[in-house]
């Protein structure tokens, strides 16, 4: 009959192999499982490679004493939550203080008697298992906080990103250390949306047109958290995401230019589709700029958003509300980040362009995304 792995298990640690077998055959009638170790070195090394529930050590045995095992064990993290009873026939104080300061959990009194000790094992057991159902509960709760963080950030970070915010969390014993307060930080901001959303509002059915713009965010998103950004709007068709949040990204710039690019090309076939089944020209307009920017949760007691608010965002924002279908426009920070990496016949100066709500006139740059199958 295999044993199985719920019984409590005792190692009783003894160099007198007649007091062991009669400890383990008491342990036995009473359905637990009894291993024997005859000095305290092998019975460290068969702790430490398969930890016993509960620990009967004598005290007087040659080479290393019970005091010792008792305190090496208690020493270690790994072993120190196993119960450790001394058998002893030392009846004096001192030595009842030194097991009690070497972490004995109690004592038995040689010679043994098989109500007392039965009782002292039980009375353990039941501690054990107490002990063992609060770390069950315990690890449950901090599952649950796990997914509690994984589901909340799922939706809006890549998955990789995401199990940083839980080491995050986890580190800092609670909420991930990020949202804790408002901060400033250097990001790239990036707004895409969806060209002649209204005219495919006004001509096809409701169903259709949420099947069309989920596609639409579909292709968005994948492209967004396989370059790692965060997003952190969807409102309308417009889709706002940003780099170098909540972690540092120093290529930052290079991860959006590459977002913007796989978001317009992935989208391609889908536009010619969509031209071809409902006579609609689409395509994906973006604009990208760098700077300083709030991050941090806004809201009402009711309702909080983390966001990022600032100058990169409201850029962002127009520079998408000018591109053209398929185009990227950046500011000057951003052309200058990423300028090596895109070729100069894919760049158009705009020139000086006074955006909505600036004062003064800035530059931007187009930069041409080449679609596939484009000569």
């Amino acid at each position: 009959m295999s044993e199985r792995p719920s019984q409590f298990r005792v190692l009783i640690v003894d160099d007198d192999p007649d007091m062991g077998a009669y400890l383990s055959l008491l342990l036995k009638k009473e359905g637990m499982l009894a291993e024997e170790a005859v000095d305290g070195e092998s019975a460290l090394v068969r702790i430490h490679s398969n930890p016993p529930d509960l620990v009967l050590c004598d005290v007087m045995m040659p080479g290393m004493s019970g005091f010792e095992v008792c305190q090496r064990l208690k020493e270690d993290e790994s072993t120190a939550l196993i119960p450790v009873v001394l058998i002893t026939a030392l009846e004096d104080q001192p030595s009842r203080v030194k097991g009690i300061e070497a972490g004995a959990d109690d004592f038995l009194s040689k010679p043994v008697k098989r109500e007392e000790l039965l009782a002292r094992v039980r009375t353990l057991r039941r501690l054990h298992e107490t002990r063992k159902e609060l770390e069950q509960r315990r690890l449950q709760v901090e599952i649950q906080r796990k997914e509690t963080i994984r589901k909340a950030f799922s939706r809006y970070i890549s998955p990789r990103l995401a199990e940083r915010i839980i080491d995050d969390a986890q580190s800092a014993g609670g909420e991930p250390q990020f949202m804790l307060r408002p901060q400033r930080s250097n990001l790239v901001a990036m707004f895409a949306d969806l060209r002649g959303c209204t005219r495919l509002t006004e001509r096809l059915e409701v169903d259709r047109v949420v099947e069309m713009l989920n596609q639409f965010f579909t292709i968005r998103t994948e492209a967004a958290y396989h370059h790692e950004a965060t997003i952190f709007n969807m409102a309308g068709d417009s889709l706002l995401v940003a780099f170098n949040v909540p972690f540092p990204q120093k290529d930052a710039a290079r991860r959006a230019y590459l977002c913007a690019t796989e978001m317009i090309t992935r989208f391609s076939p889908v536009a010619e589709q969509w031209a071809r089944d409902h006579g609609l020209g689409t395509g994906v307009g973006i604009g990208a700029c760098t700077g300083e920017a709030i991050i941090g949760n806004v809201g009402s007691p009711h309702y909080m958003n983390y966001t990022i608010i600032g100058n990169p965002v409201n850029t962002a924002a127009r520079l998408m509300q000018m591109a053209r279908a398929n185009e990227l426009l950046v500011c000057e920070d951003t052309y200058a980040e990423i300028k090596d990496l895109v070729p100069k016949e894919l760049v158009e100066s705009r020139g000086d362009v006074t955006l909505k709500g600036k004062s003064a006139p800035m530059p931007v740059y187009s930069l041409k995304i080449v679609l596939p199958g484009a000569g």
